[in-house]
């Protein structure tokens, strides 16, 4: 009776046994080996109060210097000049120059070798010379001419510096000659208008580019040395005999860093708006959805980098010398129009140059989703094709 009954406890128990190892384990579902990750990829990442300064911190003071500093306009520009009429027609000329806060006199001399010897010393960028009879050229309607010498050293400076310059002074012929009623070189006045930037101030054209550059240097600073962090303190090893395949891995280090971007790009956007003045007059639905496929693509390229370095130093200098040429080739220093065909084909597959278009385009022309359709799609392929290129490299580099 005794033995029957622990016969029948014991193949209970048995049972009891089988029963729980058929129930589903932890194991069992990858979106809770996923998101267990995540858990550990947020805690390593903000673990360091440093790493909290440099994620969250760093993009703003970034932008808030690049804001200021990356600017082409011209303000208080030195300039001499050479007055040879010493009329009041050519005295009002170089005071309006000097009234717009463009131009700031800080030499004048009557004799035109003294410019050339300003421009050689570096003392003045723009020299101007009002030659003899220019008072009366206004009068008679003639059309009077002013020369304008521009230090070219800095081109960039010198075309914006020497197109205000023309520009101030064919605005004061145009309005010498209507005050005394006389008649329009050619009978055409030309008036011109800048859409989307009035004032053609560099600052809201440079500032959307500069939030590109900081959410793509961040999201491959952060997802750069992911997997060679892993392997040089040895915790690889443990991920890889983990029932983690590779794909989740590769979830694991991408969504937090995601994650990040996103808050950053939120920061960044708010600074741009809310200190700049940078007017943000499009769907903030296309700029979400554009900075979502825009910052995988750049996951992507980090986890790519990380796969194939072996140390973090060797993953901290391929970062860098991916970045460089991606912001070259991205239309943001220079534009695209002006590159060589073959770089201008090579630019196509930076994606860069489609994030701009994307964040330009919402912020300052005020697009949708239905004007930036191709470049979100040509991002949403960059995304899938470089994370899936990453994960092969990856279960190529483990296996």
């Amino acid at each position: 009776m005794m033995r029957s009954l622990q016969l029948r406890r014991r193949s209970s128990v048995v049972g009891r046994l089988k029963t729980d190892d058929r129930r589903p384990t932890t194991d069992d579902f990858p979106l809770r080996r996923v998101l267990a990750l995540v858990r550990k990829e947020l805690r390593q990442l903000f673990r360091d109060p440093k790493t909290k300064r440099i994620v969250f911190v760093s993009p703003v003071i970034q932008l808030v210097l690049l804001g200021y500093a990356v600017n082409t306009d011209v303000r208080n520009a030195a300039t001499f000049v050479v007055d040879l009429d010493r009329t009041p027609a050519s005295r009002e000329l170089v005071d309006v120059l000097a009234a717009g806060g463009q131009f700031r006199v800080v030499g004048r001399s009557e004799r035109p070798a003294d410019l050339g010897a300003a421009l050689d010393a570096g003392r003045a960028l723009l020299g101007i010379e009002i030659p003899r009879g220019f008072a009366a050229d206004l009068a008679a309607g003639r059309g009077a001419r002013v020369q304008l010498l521009v230090d070219g050293t800095s081109s960039n400076t010198a075309t914006v510096a020497q197109s205000h310059a023309t520009r101030i002074v064919q605005q004061y012929g145009q309005r010498y000659a209507a005050a005394r009623g006389a008649a329009l070189p050619g009978g055409v006045e030309l008036r011109g208008r800048a859409w989307f930037n009035p004032d053609l101030s560099s600052r809201v054209y440079n500032v959307p580019g500069v939030i590109a550059m900081v959410l793509m240097l961040m999201a491959l600073l952060l997802t750069a040395l992911a997997v060679v962090r892993e392997r040089e303190l040895g915790t690889l090893e443990q991920l890889m005999v983990s029932p983690i395949t590779p794909g989740e891995l590769m979830l694991g280090k991408t969504i937090p860093v995601a994650f990040v971007a996103l808050i950053d790009l939120l920061l960044v956007a708010a600074v741009a708006v809310f200190w700049f003045g940078i007017p943000l007059r499009g769907s903030v639905v296309a700029l979400l959805l554009g900075a979502s496929v825009y910052v995988l693509a750049a996951l992507g390229l980090g986890l790519l980098i990380s796969t194939v370095s072996r140390t973090q130093q060797e993953a901290f200098m391929t970062m860098f010398l991916c970045f460089m040429p991606l912001i070259v080739l991205s239309g943001f220093m220079y534009p695209i129009q002006t590159m060589p065909a073959l770089f201008q084909w090579l630019t196509l597959l930076n994606p860069v140059r489609h994030f701009l278009e994307i964040v330009r385009g919402v912020f300052l022309k005020g697009e949708g989703v239905a004007d930036l359709w191709p470049q979100l799609l040509v991002l949403t392929a960059m995304a899938v094709g470089v994370l899936r290129f990453a994960t092969a490299r990856f279960r190529r580099t483990v296996g």
